[in-house]
């Protein structure tokens, strides 16, 4: 894969994936968001990015992150969590960041309630990833790395 700019990869998580690894590991897994943060780090080194991986638990938080993104970074990775059923903010913020942004969710929303299935991330998105555990976030970097070089 071609190398690309030195611009980071940011992977934005939102609300309680802090506290991944603690809670309801039968849906999201046994695996930290410092386990993600790491495996995340090692991929996007081999494809010749680095990574700026952040968490909050705050909707005004996150859209400032990806308004900073549109200049800062080479894509974005962003696991909105349960704010991509709520969020028309977020809709916006990605329309006007005018970077690929690639949706990851660790579950798969569409087998879990119904109030899960609707996102207003996703159109918005440049793809969705979901379903697949943390590996999903490895296929989301391989996505952005693919856009990011696209571009270039």
């Amino acid at each position: 894969m071609t190398k690309t700019s030195a611009k980071p990869i940011f992977i934005l998580n939102g609300p309680n994936l802090n506290l991944l690894g603690e809670r309801e590991p039968e849906i999201y897994g046994s695996d930290t968001l410092a386990d993600i943060e790491a495996m995340c780090a090692k991929k996007a080194s081999e494809l010749g990015f680095s990574v700026d991986f952040r968490q909050t638990n705050s909707e005004g938080e996150l859209i400032t992150w990806i308004q900073e993104a549109r200049g800062a970074a080479s894509g974005i990775i962003l696991n909105a969590a349960s704010y991509t059923h709520t969020s028309v903010g977020l809709y916006d913020a990605i329309v006007a960041s005018q970077i690929a942004v690639i949706e990851v969710h660790l579950s798969n929303p569409y087998k879990r309630e119904t109030f899960r299935h609707t996102s207003y991330v996703s159109p918005a998105a440049s793809g969705v990833i979901c379903g697949l555990g943390a590996s999903g976030y490895l296929m989301a970097i391989d996505g952005v790395a693919n856009l990011a070089n696209k571009k270039n």
